[in-house]
């Protein structure tokens, strides 16, 4: 948890943008080349990205943005939604939300790899439990629940 106090901080939305871009196969250097000269995809996903928000975020933050994309970020403030959405953009996996009162959590199998991940982006007051699986090809997948620490 400490690497993330160094790490910068993004929105949900601007995190959300900077993985779909990713999920295109844009490496981190297409990123910060194309977002700079507006070279960017029309979103016609759900989400309808609007891409020129990091085109903004680059002119007015420019180390920031570049921080954020070369050695990750941390969320400013997460929702169970953003994060299920997250999780999908990123990973490209759907979880499962519970959203009874009191019981709020995102359940789903993760590689190690891929919980790490998730953990490392997660805003303050989210925690991840769980942890039993077993070993595949791909790595250990285990099933895990996202949850806030406090509700």
């Amino acid at each position: 948890m400490s690497e993330n106090l160094n790490r910068v901080k993004l929105s949900q939305w601007d995190a959300l943008l900077v993985e779909s871009l990713r999920a295109l196969g844009w490496s981190n250097e297409d990123i910060l080349r194309k977002v700079a000269e507006g070279d960017l995809p029309v979103d016609e996903s759900e989400y309808e990205f609007d891409y020129k928000q990091l085109t903004t975020l680059q002119a007015e933050q420019p180390e920031l943005f570049e921080q954020a994309v070369k050695t990750g970020y941390q969320i400013k403030y997460n929702t169970i939604r953003g994060i299920r959405s997250w999780i999908w953009v990123a990973l490209g996996k759907e979880a499962e939300l519970e959203l009874e009162e009191g019981k709020e959590a995102i359940e789903m199998v993760l590689t190690t790899a891929e919980k790490n991940r998730l953990e490392s982006v997660l805003s303050f007051g989210w925690q991840i439990h769980g942890g039993a699986g077993v070993e595949d090809e791909a790595g250990a997948n285990a099933s895990y629940r996202i949850e806030p620490i406090q509700r």
